[in-house]
């Protein structure tokens, strides 16, 4: 079975070279010219773990910078698109209805294929895109990927759950097939209607920044307390409650990166939406930037010497080089405000023309380098 992917982005391309690797014939697609040349070079600049081995390996892979293309190919269309957020926290989804819009135009019959959608969407975006392929014989599904940047083929390989919404019938099946081919844990598939995974995708996500919430809060009452040193077994026995688990409860920056923040709005959206009046995914996102204002006011209040601080990463997480919401960068930046001066030592990850930028903009309070002063670290 021949599979296509629109949108070979840093989740794309791993979901596809997967699919590769399982087996399958795949056809990806992408905007960018050069991009796409340099795949079809088995060539690709990225810091994704495993990603550059799986590329040279790949002989049934191919790119091109046609939709319609991987359409009338392929049977089964991933599509992995960009769907940025919009300013009351809600979801563009202008690019995967770009997608619906290349189905409709196709020169010839697209009847018996489905598009699953892979990107995260607000919840009713899947029906109104099966709505308007209706007519075209097209089947939608939705069936959003759970992973972090950095690790994303770790992640895809080793998922916890497997999201599913759509009709019962064989593409269900293939779908399945997919996951019990490219997972190397028994995939645990979790399937329902469109709208209700667009929900499930939401809500784990803003779980997942709760606890996180949680956690910081329980940590700033320990600190206030005088109880600082205990934070890791006060948390570490709370989640060892089996109600509650250990994981994601740490005392920490707070919840960052391009997924979480976003999920955690949308929903909170989403909620408001239907007149819910006590919205958590609004208030956990005020918690979160509280917490940031609590944790430099911590940091100053630590630094008696008043010496430069030093960190050891800016990104959003330690080994990825992405400062979309990250804290650390926030903290950073807040620090700076306050007149201090920062140093930066891990940070061949960030671009060279990103850190020129920063640069330029924080002028000598941000410093990329090794501290040559006493400096007092940011350590969490």
């Amino acid at each position: 079975m021949k599979i296509g992917v629109i949108g070979a982005g840093r989740l794309g391309i791993c979901f596809a070279l997967l699919l590769e690797k399982a087996g399958y014939e795949v056809l990806v697609s992408d905007v960018r010219e050069d991009y796409v040349n340099s795949l079809n070079e088995r060539e690709i600049n990225t810091r994704e773990s495993e990603v550059e081995n799986l590329l040279k390996s790949a002989k049934n892979f191919r790119a091109t910078t046609d939709n319609k293309e991987v359409i009338l190919e392929c049977d089964l269309i991933y599509t992995l698109v960009a769907t940025p957020s919009l300013p009351d926290g809600s979801y563009d989804v202008s690019s995967v209805w770009q997608v619906v819009n290349d189905f409709q135009e196709c020169d010839h019959p697209v009847h018996g294929k489905s598009l699953v959608v892979g990107c995260t969407t607000n919840p009713g975006d899947c029906e109104q895109f099966q709505s308007q392929l209706n007519a075209f014989g097209v089947d939608v599904f939705y069936n959003p990927e759970f992973i972090a940047q950095g690790t994303i083929v770790r992640d895809l390989q080793y998922a916890d759950m497997v999201l599913v919404g759509g009709p019962e019938g064989d593409t269900k099946s293939l779908i399945e097939e997919i996951y019990h081919k490219i997972q190397v844990t028994e995939p645990k598939i979790n399937f329902m209607s469109l709208t209700a995974a667009e929900v499930v995708k939401l809500a784990i996500n803003c779980y997942l920044t709760t606890k996180i919430s949680y956690a910081n809060m329980v940590g700033e009452v320990l600190t206030k307390s005088g109880l600082e040193s205990e934070i890791d077994n006060v948390l570490s026995a709370i989640g060892n409650d089996s109600r509650i688990g250990n994981k994601f409860l740490k005392y920490g920056y707070g919840f960052g990166g391009p997924c979480l923040p976003r999920d955690n709005r949308s929903f909170a959206a989403y909620a408001e939406k239907l007149g819910l009046e006590y919205n958590l995914g609004m208030t956990t996102d005020n918690f979160n930037n509280e917490h940031s204002k609590f944790l430099k006011n911590y940091f100053i209040e630590k630094n008696t010497q008043n010496l430069p601080f030093a960190f050891h990463y800016i990104t959003y997480k330690k080994g990825t080089d992405i400062l979309t919401e990250s804290q650390q960068y926030r903290l950073c930046h807040d620090l700076i405000g306050e007149n201090y001066k920062v140093y930066v030592t891990d940070y061949d990850m960030i671009d060279v023309e990103v850190r020129d930028r920063l640069e330029a903009l924080y002028g000598n309070g941000l410093i990329f380098g090794i501290p040559n002063e006493e400096v007092f670290w940011i350590d969490l």
